[in-house]
């Protein structure tokens, strides 16, 4: 747990939360961090809130004292986003201070009932309104609906250019040094970099055309500061903006110059022809990435996909469809719409094939666009002929990548 003043009369709270599984089913390796933010003026608000994963809110209140704030001091809450990681804590909260006004969207009204049964002290925001704190610290409220709930609200304080952007412009990774993005190191921030796009593509991917939207918003704002729900606050808004940027076009493509080469194999024949593939393309100028099913988590798949403009998927057929972890893998891969790859495919069968019928309609009912140069499928262990026309077609891949990218 830690406090920092960010700004004149701006604190950070934050923890880092490890072990869990983020919205219950995406794996962080590298944990997370939960980060609220205090603002003090003549009267004093607080945005969002952190407390342990289950909605414990003895951790934001440890974080209080720090500050030697009392919670009845507190009168405003300004709820971005209704997610519990973000909102478990505000009924043990109003029960310390029921005079607490609360500020939020429309929809976070609604969601406030439903969750926690509170329907009084509420004040709807959105788009040009404003909250007056006193000192210069007046608070305007920006709408950034479906980044990436539908209540999703921001707030800058115009006095610092101080955005509270909650999961927007966020990331996973535990906050280890500085909370800053501009006093990491190199290799701290390659760390960051990865976690930024993980989180991205995990949790906001599908919504990366609202996503689109919402940053030329808080790039039209004099924004000084970024200061996410999660992950490090950015000095340099710009930085985060573009990345952001970036990230959301790679979801129609093209990515970035890489491939992602995703393999699964029953008794190790298709994985005969993975190692070929593989060691082909670390002799390639490409950045590759590999994970085995359903070994490697969907968000890790997903993570890698979502940067790369080339895909091979490399399966045995099993009772006439695809090897069941790799259907699913690509049935999540379409649903956060990573479309319009190159594509590649190959692998063994035994006494059948069918694999190819499976994909086309995963293809076709997700409309992914992804372009497939001609599959290889062998029977059995493949032999040197196989070995050679899965190289044949590897290498075809990397070339249709590098010109899709330079054209």
């Amino acid at each position: 747990m830690q406090v920092t003043n960010i700004a004149d009369g701006t604190y950070q709270l934050s923890i880092n939360v490890e072990n869990i599984l983020f919205e219950g089913f995406w794996e962080i390796p590298n944990g997370v961090s939960l980060n609220s933010y205090i603002i003090k003026g003549e009267k004093t608000a607080i945005v969002d809130g952190v407390c342990g994963w289950d909605g414990v809110p003895d951790t934001l209140f440890a974080l209080i004292e720090q500050l030697k704030i009392s919670p009845e001091s507190i009168e405003y809450l300004i709820i971005s986003h209704m997610e519990p990681d973000h909102s478990g804590w505000i009924e043990a909260f109003k029960r310390l201070n029921p005079d607490l006004k609360i500020l939020c969207s429309n929809k976070a009204k609604d969601l406030l009932d439903a969750f926690y049964g509170i329907t009084e002290n509420i004040r709807v925001v959105g788009d040009n309104d404003t909250l007056d704190l006193g000192k210069g610290h007046i608070l305007n409220f920006v709408e950034i609906p479906n980044v990436h709930w539908p209540d999703t609200i921001a707030t800058l304080d115009t006095l610092t250019g101080t955005l509270f952007s909650c999961d927007a412009f966020g990331s996973f990774g535990k906050i280890t040094s500085s909370v800053y993005a501009d006093m990491l190191s190199k290799e701290e921030l390659d760390l960051f970099e990865k976690e930024t796009v993980r989180y991205y593509s995990n949790v906001l991917g599908f919504f990366s055309m609202q996503v689109k939207k919402a940053v030329a918003k808080c790039q039209a704002l004099p924004v000084t500061m970024i200061a996410p729900g999660h992950g490090l606050i950015y000095r340099n808004p710009g930085e985060i903006m573009d990345a952001y940027s970036r990230y959301a076009d790679y979801q129609k493509g093209p990515a970035r110059e890489e491939i992602t080469l995703i393999w699964g194999s029953m008794y190790g024949m298709t994985e005969n022809a993975v190692n070929y593939a593989v060691r082909l393309l670390q002799e390639e100028d490409m950045v590759v990435h590999v994970h085995q099913v359903p070994e490697d988590s969907w968000g890790t798949v997903l993570s890698s996909a979502w940067t790369s403009t080339g895909i091979i998927l490399a399966m045995p057929t099993y009772e006439f469809k695809m090897f069941p972890p790799m259907a699913a893998t690509l049935e999540e891969l379409g649903r956060k719409k990573v479309n319009n790859r190159k594509a590649f495919r190959f692998g063994s069968y035994g006494w059948s094939g069918g694999a190819g019928r499976e994909l086309d309609e995963i293809m076709t009912r997700l409309a992914m666009g992804w372009e497939f140069i001609e599959p290889v499928e062998f029977a059995g262990n493949p032999r040197t002929e196989d070995l050679e026309r899965i190289g044949s077609q590897v290498k075809k891949l990397v070339e249709e990548v590098k010109a899709v990218l330079r054209s």
